[in-house]
């Protein structure tokens, strides 16, 4: 099959198109033809390794020392179930899905075994693909992002009529945490750059604020919750915007999630209550023009990378 090999950690030249074997489903997964995927900000950090210096030893003896153990990235991805393991219940041949692989990636292919009882989303999960959605919109997020957002909104114990800030509205976690907290009756002011107030406006955000050149303060220093979706906003600066009682959140400091979490926002999808931002889709010949791109830092949303088959 033709899938994106990761030859070590650098520049996004490092990524290269070849033929690798077709993975064989183990008896718990779901084999996947995937239709599309994603260029997500984890991808890019492995790939260069950007992470921070007191995290790089460990980091190294995990994802590996001079190159990933696992050289097909890819986190999060939509398609069809092409066979099952002997022990999948949930599934079967043909069953429209989307899912995320975590930490186990693997969905720059054009197949991924995923599978289907996992309560652990680091090594991926598994659910329906929302009917209303194509596989474009479907790979991009919410299995990832969305979950990211929801699980960071409950930390802070969202209910309705709270107050709350989301920091960083324009990526793929801010995007999800807005239209979430609305649906949970609160009143949300996003953070942005002047170039998303728009999108995020139309996201459903009661405020919008533009860090370029406003205060965080100009909606009030009472918020219940601040959450902060892109890992940019100092606890120092967090904690001075809350009420008495309020919480800060930050990216990544959420707990665990099911499977009932997934269906929950597939739920929300189908509802018309929650919509993914795609900015560019790229081929996955073009994998590495993506990686550009997001490394960058500018993007809104979700960059999508679609896999055609024979």
């Amino acid at each position: 099959m033709k899938a994106v090999v990761c030859t070590g950690y650098g520049a996004p030249e490092v990524l290269k198109l070849a033929e690798v074997p077709k993975p064989v489903p183990k008896h718990n997964e779901a084999l996947i033809k995937n239709f599309a995927t994603t260029c997500h900000i984890g991808d890019v950090r492995v790939r260069s390794f950007d992470v921070p210096l007191l995290q790089k030893i460990p980091f190294r003896l995990y994802l590996g020392l001079t190159k990933p153990k696992r050289p097909i990235l890819g986190m999060e991805l939509a398609g069809e179930v092409e066979s099952i393991g002997k022990d999948v219940k949930r599934f079967k041949p043909g069953d429209k899905v989307f899912a995320c692989t975590g930490f186990v990636f693997g969905a720059y292919a054009e197949y991924t075994c995923v599978p289907e009882d996992s309560k652990n989303i680091k090594i991926g999960m598994v659910a329906d693909k929302p009917s209303n959605m194509t596989y474009e919109e479907a790979a991009a997020g919410v299995t990832t992002g969305g979950i990211t957002a929801l699980t960071g909104l409950r930390k802070g114990g969202i209910r309705n009529g709270q107050k709350i800030m989301v920091y960083g509205t324009s990526g793929s976690v801010g995007v999800f945490a807005v239209q979430l907290a609305k649906h949970y009756g609160a009143e949300v002011t996003g953070v942005c750059s002047t170039g998303n107030l728009e999108m995020v406006q139309s996201l459903g955000a009661d405020n919008v604020i533009d860090y370029t050149c406003e205060e965080l303060s100009k909606y009030g220093i009472d918020y219940d919750i601040v959450f902060d979706a892109v890992g940019k906003l100092t606890a120092s600066k967090g904690k001075s915007l809350l009420s008495r009682s309020g919480k800060s959140v930050k990216v990544g400091a959420e707990g665990g999630v099911s499977i009932d979490d997934l269906y929950f926002l597939k739920e929300l999808v189908e509802n018309g209550e929650l919509k993914t931002v795609i900015d560019r889709t790229y081929p996955l010949e073009q994998i590495v023009e993506a990686h550009r791109y997001v490394g960058k830092g500018h993007k809104k949303g979700h960059v999508v990378i679609t896999i055609s088959h024979q």
